[in-house]
């Protein structure tokens, strides 16, 4: 099994909220929002996430609005 990269998740995220208890723990933070039906902000685009719609709803239809990143 291959250890946590906290650190260096934390550097990465693009989670406003502070404090945040799950923050750089991406499995605690994926389980958290399946839970209550959300996509993690991380997933999606920055402009996105800054208006904190984090519906599964927003995830898809932001992604069939933009050019396929293929």
């Amino acid at each position: 099994m291959k250890e946590c990269a906290i650190d260096k998740n934390k550097q990465n995220s693009t989670c406003p909220y502070e404090p945040r208890s799950r923050k750089g723990l991406c499995c605690e933070c994926i389980r958290y929002h399946r839970k209550m039906k959300q996509v993690p902000g991380c997933c999606f685009p920055e402009e996105i996430e800054t208006i904190y719609d984090r519906s599964i709803e927003r995830f898809i239809r932001v992604y069939q609005e933009r050019e396929p990143w293929w």
